[in-house]
């Protein structure tokens, strides 16, 4: 059995595969509540998004966040080479369409399924944190980072590419103790809004002696 963990808020926090098949369409919905504006491209409708998506979650890797038994927020947990995302192009093809099904290939594959960087005994890093609409500002995302920071066997955890402008995630990050390591420009910024991307870093307190 893994480990379930209960937060005086009531908030239970277990991984998405231990959840099982069952919860794997209303964990996406919240993948889709998160990510739904990045994802717009390829959809407005969240549940034409969700459809596409949701066979490409790899459970194991996904914490979740529940409220009343309903998942309320998750975010993702890696390894070495492991991923949390493992996509299927003919899917995406047939719920977005031929030139859309194809563009989120290539975006999945370039920007989803990057290799951890400089991946190392004790390294994690954290991805694709996402709170339900719902749900929101009941302390849900904050659980599921804290459950991921009390895990003994990692001492050092990466934020990789926090858009600049997405201010609350960034105050989130901080007040569980991340600090900015180093930023990236990007070049659609026009389109985007973004101007750079933040990557964080938290490192396990030293033992008490």
């Amino acid at each position: 059995m893994g480990e379930d963990r209960r937060g005086s808020m009531g908030i239970e926090v277990k991984r998405g595969d231990e959840l099982g098949e069952g919860y794997r369409r209303r964990i996406t919905e919240v993948f889709v509540d998160g990510f739904g504006d990045d994802l717009s491209f390829f959809s407005k409708d969240p549940g034409r998004l969700a459809a596409a998506v949701e066979h490409m979650l790899v459970l194991e890797r996904f914490h979740v966040a529940l409220i009343d038994g309903e998942p309320a927020a998750l975010a993702a947990l890696i390894e070495g080479d492991q991923r949390c995302v493992e996509h299927d192009a003919r899917k995406l093809r047939s719920h977005l369409g031929w030139y859309k099904g194809i563009a989120a290939d290539w975006v999945f594959r370039t920007q989803f399924q990057r290799p951890m960087p400089d991946p190392g005994p004790g390294r994690a890093e954290i991805g694709f944190v996402a709170s339900s609409r719902r749900h929101r500002g009941r302390g849900a995302a904050k659980a599921v980072l804290n459950h991921l920071l009390a895990l003994p066997q990692y001492d050092e955890y990466l934020l990789e590419d926090i858009s600049d402008v997405n201010e609350l995630a960034l105050r989130l990050y901080e007040r569980v103790g991340f600090r900015e390591y180093k930023r990236r420009k990007v070049n659609h910024t026009r389109w985007s809004g973004i101007n750079e991307y933040v990557s964080m870093k938290r490192n396990a307190p030293s033992p008490r002696v």
